[in-house]
């Protein structure tokens, strides 16, 4: 399992503000590859919000006892003193959190289209969410100066993607796209790892090819060669953690039969090469520059 997670004052007991309208108290992600599952159970909830995105894979929630099963493209919104209940299972789930308090919230969250029952917000699956709670993370990690306010920005521009795909339902999205979307973004995850041509992909399931970038694009806010690459290098980053397998062999386990070619794209999305990235490593270590 993959995790990174950053605390105010490095302490990772909740507490609630009333000074701030707003404010982060914690944040962090995890990716599971071989644990079978990860409970979390909380009766009494806790002082502040917790949002959940889950990135890839599935989640188990109870909601009222009731079990829930929410995929990927989803947030989970907490309230204070809610029970938290649910846990991940045998899907390799992807999640990104951030723990937040304040006097304001409840009106803050009102101001960008999330009701006070609001417990599931469809995000749709994009990178740029991952950017945003790895943003919070580094910021929350290094706390530099003005860390705080920029905390708030990133958590911001956030609700405000959130409120514009709200926005965008009215217009009723083809579903049967969305579906064809989902299904192709699940095909990417489970054959990332494989030689894949999205253009005969496209085509074999009936699809001109601008047709399909142009509507994956908007579901996910990034192409699929794009989504492809990102699967790739989050399991390259993975295998380079958790395993003592050489760089020829990871790259030929995340799709790449040349291993110089591999090592190019780690550094050009990294700026670190592979061997760089491991030696850097140390446990709960920050994962590479983005």
């Amino acid at each position: 399992m993959y995790t990174l997670s950053a605390y105010y004052h490095k302490s990772r007991v909740d507490f609630m503000d009333k000074k701030h309208p707003l404010f982060i108290g914690s944040c962090g992600t995890y990716h599971l590859y071989t644990v079978e599952k990860l409970p979390t159970h909380r009766p009494k909830g806790r002082l502040d919000y917790q949002l959940l995105y889950i990135a890839s894979g599935r989640a188990h929630f109870y909601f009222d006892g009731k079990p829930t099963v929410v995929e990927a493209g989803n947030m989970i919104l907490y309230r204070p003193r809610e029970e938290q209940r649910y846990y991940y299972g045998a899907d390799q789930t992807e999640v990104y959190w951030v723990h937040f308090t304040g006097n304001n919230v409840k009106n803050f969250l009102r101001r960008y289209g999330i009701a006070d029952d609001t417990r599931i917000i469809y995000t749709g699956i994009s990178i740029e969410y991952k950017n945003l709670f790895m943003s919070m993370i580094e910021e929350l990690n290094l706390q530099r100066i003005d860390y705080e306010e920029m905390l708030i920005n990133y958590f911001t521009i956030l609700l405000i993607n959130l409120h514009r795909i709200a926005l965008q339902k009215p217009r009723k999205k083809n579903l049967q796209n969305m579906n064809d979307m989902e299904q192709a973004a699940q095909y990417f995850r489970m054959h990332y790892n494989k030689p894949i041509s999205i253009e005969d992909y496209a085509v074999s399931h009936n699809m001109s090819i601008s047709w399909f970038i142009q509507n994956f694009r908007q579901y996910a806010n990034t192409t699929p060669a794009q989504y492809v690459q990102s699967l790739r290098l989050t399991n390259a980053k993975m295998l380079l953690e958790t395993t003592n397998y050489n760089i020829t062999e990871i790259a030929n386990l995340v799709g790449y039969e040349n291993p110089l070619y591999f090592s190019r794209f780690f550094r050009k999305q990294c700026g670190i090469s592979p061997s760089q990235f491991r030696k850097q490593l140390v446990p709960n270590a920050e994962s590479c520059p983005k």
